[in-house]
């Protein structure tokens, strides 16, 4: 759940501009059929089994429409829901309902579809060290809700974004002339706090990133023989993370490898969403 002043500051605004979006001067289907102020009632429910998430964020769309709103819930993020299941009523004026319902379901279809992806992902590296990190490879200004998705669904954020952290990658690298040049910029620029993430494609990158004193090393794109051998030379001298079209389908094949992190973009690009309804809208 998102605490009160992420809340108040960073989402409440984004489903507004959503709304905006969808509700550019009128709801003119609405007001045709209701033109006049109405408390109705209408049933959450889900259409296939999955790991619900975004519930917070699906209460507060309708909120941000009609202060009164309420939404009675049978679940909480992370739970495993089931099709046909009823997993909340939502009150408040007809109006309100009907022009927030799109905008409510598209963040709790995305939200738990990813969240449901995550959670089959993560359980393919259950039982070992490595933890399942996602990417900056999310939807423009639907980040701050795809990573909290992922987390909800057993994966854990990389950096948040560009300020969060160093990570120096390949037209990084070549800007500063190499690997090594890289690294000793970075450090002589970024805060000691920080720590330091190269990508690497070759293993004589590797070396240079370990003789540089890189504190994290990201293996991209290698073959599992390259990983192995990579994962000799650095040889706990700076924690490892494998990257590169890492999907459900082959994660797998890396949990051998015993690497601290492995990433997938496919955790927030990739995820189908989760089919959620609503329906049964009528007045009390």
């Amino acid at each position: 759940m998102f605490d009160p002043v992420t809340l108040k500051l960073n989402v409440v605004p984004l489903i507004e501009s959503a709304l905006r979006e969808d509700i550019s001067s009128e709801d003119v289907s609405t007001n045709a059929v209701m033109p006049h102020p109405q408390a109705g009632k209408v049933d959450l429910i889900c259409k296939e089994d999955g790991i619900i998430c975004g519930l917070q964020v699906f209460e507060k769309t309708f909120q941000i429409l009609d202060e009164s709103a309420e939404v009675r819930f049978y679940v909480e993020d992370g739970d495993t829901v089931k099709k046909g299941q009823l997993m909340a009523e939502v009150y408040g004026d007809i109006r309100a309902l009907l022009c927030g319902e799109r905008t409510a379901l598209n963040y709790l279809q995305r939200m738990s579809g990813i969240a449901t992806y995550t959670h089959s992902v993560a359980a393919l590296l259950e039982g070992s060290k490595t933890k399942l990190l996602d990417t900056r490879k999310t939807t423009p200004n639907n980040r701050i809700f795809e990573k909290y998705s992922v987390t909800i669904g057993g994966g854990n954020n990389h950096r948040y974004n560009l300020s969060d952290g160093v990570l120096l990658k390949d037209n990084h690298i070549g800007a500063a002339g190499g690997v090594k040049e890289a690294i000793a910029m970075a450090k002589e620029y970024a805060p000691f706090v920080r720590k330091i993430e190269v990508e690497v494609e070759t293993l004589d990158m590797v070396r240079e990133a370990v003789e540089a004193g890189a504190d994290i090393i990201m293996l991209d794109n290698m073959s599992h023989e390259e990983m192995e051998e990579a994962m000799e030379i650095i040889a706990g001298k700076a924690e490892v993370e494998v990257s590169g079209n890492v999907t459900r389908e082959n994660i797998a094949r890396l949990v051998d490898l015993g690497v601290d992190y492995i990433s997938s973009g496919a955790l927030t690009h990739s995820a189908p969403i989760l089919d959620i309804s609503l329906k049964n809208l009528h007045a009390v």
